[in-house]
């Protein structure tokens, strides 16, 4: 008997608790009533079926009829915000105002003229979806430092977020990253002009442990998602290629074929200095011998046999001529990465 009672009050409780929340969302909801009487977003063709176009008390279409995946159009889902979620009660702004003066402003104001913070605004969104997966690293990333407040790049009320679509998202970010803009539209580029690729593709906008908000830890981690034939490990890596694709690469565009930040031999050749004119080893140095790495030397072939390396060097020849698997090589014996 004594469970039976428990568990008839407890029973009570929960009743009672959900007829509160139940009782606050439709006020809410009378609220927002009020609120479509001027701003009726069905009138609007651009924002009718956005994700937070404000509905009617009773929703301006049945429960039923309103998409599965957005409980925005269902009000009997206590998840559904209304619009004083997100602008506030604003109580004075929806008062009937006297003749000759102006309305106050809503409570809480996202557009061109408000007065909040791009951090407050944020935290608006933060309420909701700060759950979300992709929403962990926002708190001190490259965005939230830059005073990017989340309806900077995403806006509300749109029919179609030019941010969430493929077609439009570079666009939207290029109103800030002019540079990369002018770089994707080089000769050789990534082909985010052409459609098949964004700017999220590679980038975590909203946080991310990796240098320049890349999607994974690292430039490498990231890059190799795509391509996989570069990832290794290799049995004779090119040490460069292991630490940072960007040491040879351009990450959005280049004048050089394969994102290359130099033609070889002069890529090379910030690193190879001996194969330089004039510098040691092959040119003007120890005969017969250049420099691998710091420390490290190996004999040129052909350097004292007919002078044939030198020539190449000296007419400017590419280094990949020979040294095809620049990456690294899975050839047993060491070959300087060659074919």
């Amino acid at each position: 008997m004594r469970r039976f009672l428990v568990a008839t009050l407890i029973g009570l409780g929960l009743l009672a608790g959900a007829g509160a929340c139940r009782a606050a969302t439709e006020a809410a909801r009378d609220a927002s009533a009020k609120c479509v009487e001027c701003h009726d977003e069905e009138d609007l063709p651009d924002s009718s079926r956005s994700a937070h176009a404000p509905r009617r008390a009773p929703p301006m279409r049945a429960a039923a009829e309103a998409p599965a995946h957005r409980p925005m159009g269902d009000r009997h889902d206590p998840r559904t915000p209304t619009c004083i979620t997100c602008h506030g009660d604003s109580a004075d702004h929806m008062k009937k105002v006297e003749s000759g003066k102006s309305r106050p402003a809503p409570e809480r104001v996202f557009g061109k003229r408000t007065m909040m913070s791009a951090e407050a605004r944020s935290d608006v969104c933060q309420a909701c979806h700060k759950g979300e997966p992709s929403r962990h690293l926002w708190d001190g990333s490259a965005h939230q430092r830059a005073d990017v407040a989340c309806n900077g790049c995403h806006k509300v009320h749109a029919n179609r977020d030019r941010m969430l679509a493929p077609a439009t998202q570079a666009e939207q970010c290029f109103g800030c990253h002019k540079a990369q803009r002018g770089q994707l539209a080089r000769v050789s580029h990534h082909p985010v002009a052409e459609g098949s690729m964004t700017c999220a593709d590679c980038h975590a906008v909203h946080g991310s442990a990796g240098p320049a908000l890349a999607k994974r830890d690292s430039t490498n981690a990231t890059c190799v998602g795509c391509h996989a034939e570069k990832r290794g490990p290799f049995v004779q890596p090119h040490q460069p290629a292991n630490d940072d694709c960007l040491s040879c690469h351009q990450a959005h565009g280049s004048a050089t074929a394969g994102l290359l930040k130099l033609r070889a031999p002069l890529l090379c050749q910030q690193c190879h200095t001996a194969h330089v004119a004039g510098g040691v080893g092959a040119l003007g140095g120890q005969a017969g011998v250049f420099t691998t790495a710091p420390g490290q030397t190996a004999p040129l072939i052909g350097a004292t046999t007919g002078g044939k390396n030198v020539v190449t060097l000296w007419q400017g020849r590419s280094c990949l001529n020979c040294h095809t698997q620049v990456h690294g090589s899975n050839h047993p014996v060491p070959s300087l990465l060659m074919r």
